[in-house]
């Protein structure tokens, strides 16, 4: 049995070595080199020539290309607002607190479509006007320091601080003049007040109709506008005075008046308002809550103002007694 294992295991040997043998003999045959000799090479025909000079680039019919770039409104307005953020964040980040009031004092010309014109032009006399009427309120904020400093709080404090001094004397002032001219205080916080209020907002929402594609945040304005006078003005006020009467063991009481009548009278012209702003979305009227045709745009501007007009006749013909209240 070893004897036999023996054999097979030699055989299995001889019969490897010799496959390897045959293996390198094919190999050198396959890759002996054949020499340089220009008789092995085969000679290129005509035939191959004429394919050769077929391959070569040549001119064929159209000679001519012309290239036509079209304008991607969508991508020039996304262009704008990041040059226009850039360029405000420069300004921005050299300013200097000298270069707030030489602005403040100085008279500019032109608005926005003028700069991005690039055309420069003197101030008209409606700008010298308007810059006289407002020299103190741009002296005033420009006391404001740059967002520079404190990485932006001081900033932040000043204007806080500045901004509830001006609303303190505006109230103050409406007050007394509603007293002078014999008006009562809810008929004044209706229309001198909340209209001075509300003229910041009201710029503030044209601005973004004009720069936003979709103008959301004007409308959401509005609506953030009137949270923010409702639940932080009303709230943080008579919080401080329930806790100011409550020191002194009195309870804080605040007499109603006409407020439900004014609640009432709102919420129906602002559903009205709503309804309006549905209505306008219809692809028929204008497709939108704002912009469209322009005859859409002054009939929905001008319902609008009329119904504040109504709102400030009904309100202060209840105030005054002329109708019953609830």
């Amino acid at each position: 049995m070893c004897v036999y294992a023996y054999v097979c295991s030699f055989s299995c040997v001889c019969v490897h070595v010799c496959l390897f043998f045959i293996c390198v003999c094919l190999f050198s045959c396959v890759c002996a080199p054949t020499g340089d000799s220009n008789d092995n090479k085969p000679a290129v025909g005509v035939g191959e020539e004429e394919v050769a000079k077929m391959g070569c680039p040549s001119l064929g019919e159209h000679i001519k290309l012309e290239v036509v770039i079209e304008e991607s409104y969508e991508f020039k307005n996304t262009v704008d607002k990041l040059i226009k953020k850039t360029n405000l964040a420069l300004v921005v980040g050299s300013s200097s607190w000298r270069e707030q009031f030489v602005s403040a004092v100085t008279v500019s010309a032109g608005d926005d479509d003028e700069e991005e014109s690039g055309e420069e032009r003197l101030p008209s006399c409606f700008d010298y006007i308007m810059h006289f009427l407002t020299v103190f309120w741009k002296v005033l904020f420009a006391f404001v320091p740059p967002t520079e400093y404190w990485n932006g709080w001081a900033c932040f404090i000043v204007s806080i601080s500045l901004i509830g001094l001006l609303t303190a004397i505006t109230g103050d002032l409406a007050s007394h003049f509603g007293c002078t001219i014999g008006l009562k205080d809810s008929v004044t916080a209706v229309v001198f007040v909340a209209l001075g209020t509300s003229v910041p907002d009201t710029f503030a929402s044209k601005v973004a109709a004009i720069q936003d594609q979709y103008a959301d945040a004007s409308i959401g304005n509005v609506t953030g506008s009137n949270a923010v006078n409702v639940f932080l003005g009303i709230g943080v006020a008579w919080t401080i005075a329930a806790v100011y009467w409550h020191s002194k063991g009195k309870a804080f009481r605040v007499p109603p008046g006409s407020l439900a009548f004014s609640v009432t009278l709102f919420t129906i012209l602002a559903v009205f308002c709503v309804m309006v702003l549905l209505y306008r979305r219809r692809p028929s009227v204008s497709g939108g809550e704002l912009g469209g045709p322009r005859t859409a745009k002054l009939v929905t501007s001008l319902l609008f103002v009329s119904l504040w007009l109504v709102y400030i006749m009904l309100a202060s013909l209840e105030a005054y007694c002329y109708m019953p209240s609830f």
